[in-house]
């Protein structure tokens, strides 16, 4: 039973959807790494609700850093982070009803029915919250590197948003922006979308875009660990993702390899890649292009249409109609997350490749 991810820069998540609080310590950080806490707010207010096109639980995330930062900066030891949760509602939730598409079954099989039930206990994307504040950190350490990344609400409910075309101008702006998009219009739309399904009780999904610049080249392994494995591998941690693809991603099956490939260049002395439809990554290594990816996020699960459902025990069959509180799409919510998971994976792979305090002082 494992909430620890990262080999030489690592992340452990703890805390449930309505317990008391909710954390993460992040160990193997390297020391004298400035901590911003007005940036930890900011991410943590993208992350926050706002609207009809999320839920009504308003959480003020007053976190607490009570090891591993010292006068402002990281001292070396494990970090850890605490975060109290204040607007429960436990009553809105059933033990004896499975929600679909959640992990009520699958928990309640793992865990010998011990399991906190409510709200998703540790399952929960409340979860979230302390994965992306240790993920500021790790965003904090990257920009003082040279490297940025920023993600954007590519496409939801079947509304799609404009491509990157200067990724450093855009990242700036999708970085303060609650609803992450690169056409504003189209971004009314989606959120004209989402309020649409709230109202019909149902819910949406969409796919997040995230790039990453001034990434060296030369990181990542060739088989195992490689930078896409490893960067999957958090990914699908974030709660409702399920399909992951780099630069071009399943497109690529459809082409000619004359196609697919992107031609080196030299540029201002330096070799390039005329195009990117790789993302960045080759034979499982950053090849100082741009990483570009994208994750699927599927629509909420908890929606307010009836049901099928049985109980935890399989004894019988019955019709589930969800109460409580509910975001009709996460999407724009989870585009922060995958912003700090990708952060912490990528200080874990620069610390391998280069040694921890490479973080600090480039060397």
């Amino acid at each position: 039973m494992k909430n620890t991810f990262g080999s030489s820069v690592c992340v452990t998540l703890f805390g449930e959807s309505h317990g008391a609080k909710i954390g993460a310590v992040l160990d193997g950080i390297a020391p004298g790494i400035p901590v911003d806490e007005d940036l930890i707010r900011h991410q943590l207010t993208l992350r926050r609700p706002a609207g009809r096109i999320s839920t009504a639980r308003q959480e003020q995330d007053v976190f607490e850093i009570v090891s591993g930062v010292f006068e402002g900066r990281t001292t070396g030891t494990p970090l850890t982070i605490l975060i109290p949760n204040a607007d429960t509602r436990s009553g809105d939730y059933r033990r004896d009803a499975l929600r679909p598409g959640h992990a009520d079954y699958t928990a309640h099989v793992k865990y010998h029915g011990f399991e906190d039930y409510r709200g998703g206990g540790h399952f929960s994307g409340r979860i979230t919250a302390a994965l992306t504040a240790a993920g500021a950190v790790a965003i904090g350490a990257l920009r003082d590197r040279g490297i940025r990344i920023a993600t954007h609400v590519s496409r939801c409910a079947g509304i799609e948003d404009a491509s990157f075309t200067d990724p450093e101008k855009q990242a700036e702006l999708l970085n303060r922006m609650p609803f992450a998009v690169l056409d504003e219009a189209r971004g009314a739309a989606m959120r004209k979308a989402i309020e649409a399904a709230a109202e019909a009780g149902d819910s949406v999904g969409g796919v997040l875009e995230t790039i990453v610049t001034g990434m060296p080249a030369g990181v990542g392994e060739p088989w195992f660990d490689t930078l896409e494995s490893m960067l999957a591998h958090a990914l699908f941690a974030v709660p409702a993702v399920k399909g992951v693809e780099f630069g071009d991603g399943f497109a690529l099956a459809d082409r000619r390899g004359s196609e697919a490939n992107d031609a080196f260049v030299l540029k201002d002395g330096k070799t390039v890649t005329r195009t990117n439809h790789n993302g960045g990554i080759n034979g499982g290594i950053s090849n100082g292009m741009p990483v570009l990816f994208r994750c699927a996020v599927k629509p909420t699960p908890s929606i307010a249409l009836p049901q099928d459902s049985v109980d935890a025990e399989g004894t019988r069959e019955e019709i589930l109609r969800l109460g409580g509180r509910h975001d009709p799409a996460i999407v724009h919510r989870a585009r922060v997350v995958v912003d700090s998971v990708t952060a912490l994976v990528l200080c874990d792979a620069l610390a391998l490749r280069y040694g921890t305090d490479w973080l600090v002082n480039g060397k």
